[in-house]
């Protein structure tokens, strides 16, 4: 920090400054010439497309400051939540109600215990970049951090959109339900703002046909916002449909879909009619027997109206979530009690693809495993449905939740590096909630320039800097940019 907003340190943080050599330096992570001249001249400066992450557009279209750090740092975030909890903190000092300024120095004093998971990364790029904090955080400091920062977030350049722009974000695609009006879309379209926000279509709700009340619900709610009385599995794809055509007249280009695995679809419509009214009616005897079948039949459907559309479709595998009923109770979902599943993904998801692909209705598509035993499956299967005329038609995705780290992105590259054309990649997303987590963009690209550095200064690649530099500026960015339909 500069001389005016210097933060004072124990002797302890001190000594601890002075031990981390190297450590957020503006080579961190480089760790040869090679990999520093990609970085700096080639990767650092380019935009930013996140095509995929859970950034709300409420926020961004009404850009009023951020409360305080806990508010745009602490709240809705389960990768710190975990942490604390592995600590033994008190939930009061993470979901419950003690004041916003005593759970910032919980963090702040768990923040030293987290060396070598990549929140200790993330926390001290996201303090660097854009607070200008190059102090290592801990119970000493955090008092003073937290006030440096609240002061810092009600300038005009740390609210959302002035967020969104230091970092040179280019494209956000949200993540949002079919029953969604995107009035705040809307509004961020009419706006001066040159930054693209626009939404994408996330239908998992509509899959679920054993989800009892919680999906008599959901369809009440897609009949009103479709206009389409939903009777039978036909009215259900038809106010399906009417939700794309809106969304797409709002910018939508994308669909995404979070499931544990690709459902195989179900043929026998008359049985699925059948389930589908006795759910409708109330009667949930026997539907999760329809599951699977059911939620097959409805995906392949849409997928079918994405194609027709030019979308892109997006599938998270991988996820077993809700593994703790009880703090489920407590805490609801997303709070931080999912984790990785270990589901068959091969056989369905080669299945799934061919049955689109079998009428010529395989839309572009990006795979995303959870798993990190899946990595060379999910690389593998891309090849199997390439197209021609097409680059880099189907996508296995960027190293996503509990892997996107430095040994998670390492693997996926590697993995898509050997089964595939890591040439074609279309790079890194943010999949977050948080408007600071565009440092992920960073250390990614500071991992994916020191990998080819690696390989040149050990003689597996050639010397050959324009070149490597040019595939390094695609993937970070230009692959992106001409993946999806965006004009």
């Amino acid at each position: 920090m500069n001389k005016n907003t210097a933060l004072h340190t124990s002797p302890e943080g001190k000594k601890a400054l002075q031990g981390a050599t190297g450590f957020l330096s503006e080579d961190f992570l480089l760790q040869t010439e090679t990999a520093r001249q990609l970085y700096h001249e080639y990767a650092k400066r380019l935009p930013i497309i996140d095509y995929h992450c859970h950034l709300s557009p409420e926020v961004i279209a009404r850009n009023e400051p951020f409360a305080n750090m806990t508010d745009i740092w602490l709240a809705g975030d389960h990768y710190k939540w975990r942490a604390l909890r592995t600590l033994g903190i008190a939930e009061k000092y993470i979901t419950g109600d003690a004041s916003d300024e005593e759970k910032f120095v919980k963090w702040a004093e768990a923040v030293p215990y987290t060396l070598r998971n990549p929140l200790y990364h993330w926390a001290h790029m996201e303090l660097k970049n854009p607070f200008g904090i190059t102090e290592l955080l801990s119970g000493d400091n955090g008092l003073e951090v937290y006030a440096h920062c609240n002061r810092l977030l009600q300038q005009p350049a740390f609210t959302p959109q002035g967020l969104l722009a230091r970092f040179n974000v280019e494209m956000v695609g949200t993540t949002d339900d079919p029953v969604d009006n995107l009035y705040f879309h809307q509004q961020i379209a009419a706006s001066p703002l040159d930054i693209k926000v626009l939404p994408s279509f996330r239908p998992d709700k509509a899959l679920n046909l054993s989800g009892g009340e919680a999906f008599r619900k959901y369809m009440l709610q897609l009949s009103e916002a479709s206009a389409v009385n939903i009777t039978s599995i036909d009215t259900l794809l038809e106010a399906l449909q009417q939700r794309i055509n809106y969304f797409h007249e709002n910018g939508c280009r994308l669909a995404d879909h979070g499931l544990a695995y690709l459902p195989l679809p179900g043929n026998n419509t008359a049985n699925l009619e059948k389930a589908f009214a006795a759910v409708l009616s109330g009667n949930d005897e026997g539907v999760a027997a329809y599951q699977n079948e059911f939620s097959g039949f409805i995906l392949v459907e849409l997928c079918k109206m994405y194609a027709r559309k030019g979308w892109v479709q997006q599938f998270h595998l991988g996820a077993l979530r809700n593994t703790n009923a009880r703090m489920l109770q407590v805490n609801g979902p997303d709070t931080g009690y999912d984790s990785i599943g270990d589901f068959p993904q091969a056989a369905s998801m080669a299945a799934f693809f061919n049955e689109l692909e079998s009428s010529n209705q395989l839309a572009r598509t990006i795979i995303y495993n959870l798993n990190p035993a899946d990595n060379a499956a999910f690389a593998a299967m891309t090849g199997n449905f390439q197209q021609s005329g097409i680059k880099g038609k189907m996508q296995f995705g960027s190293a996503w939740w509990f892997l996107d780290q430095l040994d998670g992105m390492k693997a996926q590259i590697n993995a898509l590096s050997n089964m595939g054309l890591l040439s074609c990649f279309i790079g890194m997303l943010t999949d977050s909630r948080s408007f600071l987590s565009y440092s992920r963009h960073e250390y990614f690209r500071r991992l994916l320039c020191n990998m080819f550095g690696d390989d040149i200064e050990q003689g597996a690649l050639p010397a050959d800097i324009p070149w490597i530099g040019k595939m390094v500026q695609d993937i970070c960015y230009y692959n992106a940019k001409n993946y999806f339909p965006l004009d």
